[in-house]
């Protein structure tokens, strides 16, 4: 009877550790927010991308969250924000995917609108909000269809040094085998010592537990550390890139971001 019972408990594990666990970081958006919004009437032009040298050799691995393996997976996004008034803004992004060896493809969209509460300075932590619509086209690449995520976004600026804090709620949502779970809980922070206004170091950290009520295991979550340099050109082009560093067995080893944005004021919607 003891040896029928212990049967079962290994075949159990077995079948949970079969389980794939869901993607806890982005690929396609390794970003900070700050607590400023673009003000009215502004729209800008982004272009996120990244690059993973020292992955995964199999699918669910790492930054991958379907069948193909993030070794030498090129992810960029192209993201466009409008300034509907001095405290809200809308983007949306549209996300693609070279898998090694293959084309580069389609993988989904995503939708947002980001917003800050009352005016920078007024209160001893700059506070403010953040609302995504996630939608993974191609299973291949995230095998979670609909995805709601939401994030306060907090800022607190000491002399030169910007300290930015994205805590991130997640939850599958509608349709998909995940539908029924709860909230993931993620992070995305930075810290930065704003030098000069062309270039300026800092360090960036992403990563994720899992679920909220049933962490994944410390080996099987993500959480990296990117050490940037940023900056603002003359022309109104900004820059932010960086390799960054898996710190467990479920990370990506490396991983290279490169961040370019451009914004222009076209003209204001609301008055």
């Amino acid at each position: 009877m003891g040896n029928y019972w212990l049967a079962i408990l290994v075949c159990s594990l077995a079948v949970l550790a079969a389980v794939p666990a869901r993607a806890q970081v982005d690929p396609w958006e390794f970003e900070v927010y700050p607590y400023q919004t673009e003000g009215a009437g502004m729209l800008e032009l982004e272009s996120l991308n990244a690059i993973v040298p020292n992955g995964h050799s199999t699918g669910e691995d790492g930054t991958a969250a379907g069948q193909f393996a993030s070794q030498w997976m090129y992810y960029t996004s192209i993201e466009v924000t409008y300034g509907l008034t001095d405290h809200v803004e809308a983007a949306a992004y549209l996300d693609l995917a070279r898998p090694n060896g293959a084309s580069l493809q389609y993988a989904g969209s995503k939708y947002r609108l980001r917003g800050r509460f009352f005016e920078q300075g007024e209160m001893p932590i700059d506070v403010g909000w953040y609302a995504e619509l996630e939608w993974h086209r191609i299973h291949q690449f995230d095998n979670v269809p609909l995805e709601l995520e939401l994030r306060p976004i907090l800022e607190k600026d000491i002399g030169r040094v910007e300290i930015d804090l994205n805590p991130i709620f997640e939850k599958a949502i509608f349709v998909g085998p995940y539908k029924n779970q709860g909230f993931e809980f993620g992070y995305v922070s930075g810290v930065y010592y704003n030098w000069l206004r062309k270039l300026s170091p800092g360090l960036e950290f992403y990563g994720g537990i899992g679920l909220i009520d049933d962490n994944d295991p410390l080996q099987r979550q993500q959480h990296y550390i990117f050490p940037v340099l940023r900056g603002a050109l003359d022309n109104g082009l900004e820059y932010n890139f960086g390799p960054g560093f898996g710190l467990t067995r479920g990370s990506d080893h490396v991983i290279t971001k490169f961040n370019l944005e451009f914004e222009r004021y076209i003209g204001a919607l609301f008055e």
